[in-house]
């Protein structure tokens, strides 16, 4: 068993003071640091995702830059590469071994398995290069991006726990729903304290 740790798009624009808030964002990020310096050898691997939007255009329709966001297929401008809102938190202390995820780079991009490696390798065929069998997943935000990411990783065959105290939703609701989504198709739902 290779367990990998996925850390979903902990970004200055989706915690407090960013262009698409996730309340409770903030201390997703200094929990996860958290559990990454008391389980220094939990993980053979991490993966940290970003949103990564390009500057120019609605990026596929994910900007909404003229009219009202519709906050389901149209957001507010948010995450565009290289600005101060695309980096992670300031609280997130990341290993150096870690592998960045882009994502989002001209489109949605709401799967970490939509995105690239610094040196463009997609995000399958990096855990089958590292023999990863068992995800970890935290981040931002649970109805969106961890549900996404966390279907994913269960269709790439992964044995996935999404760890519950480390994620935070944009909808109360939504995200109920899409841990129970993630349940029914197979994820083990847990708290970070399942990690040893």
């Amino acid at each position: 068993m290779t367990r990998a740790l996925f850390i979903i798009d902990v970004q200055n624009d989706f915690t407090e003071g960013g262009a698409l808030v996730v309340a409770g964002g903030s201390a997703v990020a200094a929990g996860v640091s958290a559990l990454l310096a008391q389980h220094p050898n939990a993980y053979a691997c991490v993966f940290a995702s970003r949103d990564w939007h390009d500057p120019d255009g609605d990026n596929g329709g994910h900007f909404a830059l003229s009219g009202e966001p519709d906050y389901s297929e149209s957001w507010p401008v948010h995450c565009v590469a290289g600005t101060p809102g695309a980096e992670y938190h300031q609280a997130l202390k990341l290993p150096e071994h870690t592998i960045h995820i882009r994502k989002g780079q001209g489109e949605a991009g709401y799967s970490i398995f939509d995105g690239v490696s610094e040196g463009g390798d997609k995000t399958g065929e990096l855990l089958i290069t590292n023999g990863v069998t068992d995800v970890d997943i935290v981040g931002l935000a649970t109805d969106h991006c961890v549900r996404a990411s966390g279907l994913d990783a269960l269709e790439h065959g992964q044995h996935l726990r999404v760890l519950t105290d480390l994620v935070a939703g944009v909808n109360p609701d939504a995200s109920e729903a899409a841990l129970a989504e993630l349940a029914y198709a197979g994820a083990v739902l847990a708290t970070s304290d399942v990690v040893a």
